[in-house]
């Protein structure tokens, strides 16, 4: 596989990432736990916020003249535990214009004939100085990375640049690197599906953030912190942890509060990066949507984990004046 292959694969993968990188983290608190003797109970966990369980939430009131839609996706679900919660497609139907965290158009492989935009955008997903993976590792967990993809048919000589939160989510057993994401047999993907809705019904479609600046988000994190992550996530992915099970039946149950308190312990491998991973982005989407809201009659499609908790995008969104109901309840 040619690099450039390589890098499309990722540039579709980025408006996964964040979550990924949740369920990675819900990966390594529950790994850490179990070494520290501790017995991790997400029922404690309880939520200060007061939300109903519910992925679909109606927007109205402030001036608006017609009411919008805000839906909490997972990114990356098995087929057996899709299901599009009560009054999804209803609303789905119901809006005149669907927005993601990003424009879906731009992660459509015609559109990245544009090869000045596409060299800007690959240009993100390389260390810098001449830095490489063999940089950040020990020789034996190094051996344990090169072997891992070397299992997967990609040799290090394609993969050594590449920063390691790129191919963190390729590192785990759901995703193979060889594969774009229609192709992957056991998983489905909301965004996906509802851009595929999307296009069917010749509904607009938009994003809150563009594509460079959701890659350019993970370059807060250093990346030493990076590489133990790609690490981590390669070693849990050979064992029989399920904290990722726990996080997609907190989605089918539409336990928002859990969710948002799961991912934010103070143990979690994204401690200290909320802020930029979530919060930041959820403030900065709200002038948006208001933007979006004011004329048409929006659908708005962002991952369950910003819903809820304290400046989730509920929060901020009742903040600022509007009426949020919940639509889904289970």
């Amino acid at each position: 596989m040619k690099m450039n292959n390589i890098i499309k694969k990722s540039l579709q993968w980025t408006c996964f990432f964040s979550l990924a990188l949740i369920a990675f983290s819900c990966k390594t608190t529950k790994d850490t736990a179990k070494t520290m003797g501790a017995k991790a109970d997400t029922a404690t966990m309880a939520s200060d916020y007061g939300l109903e369980d519910a992925l679909l939430w109606e927007i109205s009131g402030k001036g608006l003249q017609q009411p919008s839609y805000l839906f909490g996706t997972i990114h990356l679900i098995d087929k057996e535990s899709f299901y599009w919660p009560k009054g999804v497609l209803s609303a789905f139907e119901s809006a005149e214009a669907v927005a993601f965290e990003i424009d879906m158009n731009q992660m459509a492989m015609d559109d990245m004939a544009d090869m000045g935009s596409m060299m800007s955008i690959m240009t993100k997903a390389f260390m810098a100085d001449g830095k490489t993976l063999k940089d950040l590792y020990s020789a034996e967990d190094y051996k344990v990375v090169k072997d891992h993809f070397a299992d997967q048919g990609l040799p290090m000589m394609l993969l050594e640049r590449i920063k390691p939160m790129f191919l963190t989510v390729f590192a785990s057993g759901d995703v193979e690197m060889g594969k774009g994401l229609a192709d992957q047999a056991s998983t489905k993907s909301y965004e996906m599906e509802l851009f595929s809705l999307a296009q069917d019904s010749d509904k607009p479609v938009s994003g809150l953030e563009t594509i460079e600046y959701q890659m350019s988000v993970f370059d807060s994190i250093p990346l030493d912190t990076q590489a133990s992550m790609l690490l981590e996530t390669i070693k849990s992915s050979d064992t029989e942890d399920d904290a990722f099970k726990e996080m997609i039946q907190m989605y089918v149950d539409q336990k928002i509060n859990d969710m948002v308190s799961f991912v934010s312990d103070d143990e979690m491998g994204i401690a200290g990066f909320e802020d930029v991973l979530l919060y930041t982005r959820n403030k900065n989407w709200i002038p948006v949507m208001e933007d979006k809201m004011k004329s048409q009659r929006y659908f708005f499609a962002v991952g369950a984990g910003h819903l809820a908790g304290k400046d989730g995008v509920i929060d901020l969104l009742k903040k600022t004046g509007y009426t949020l109901k919940p639509l889904s309840h289970k």
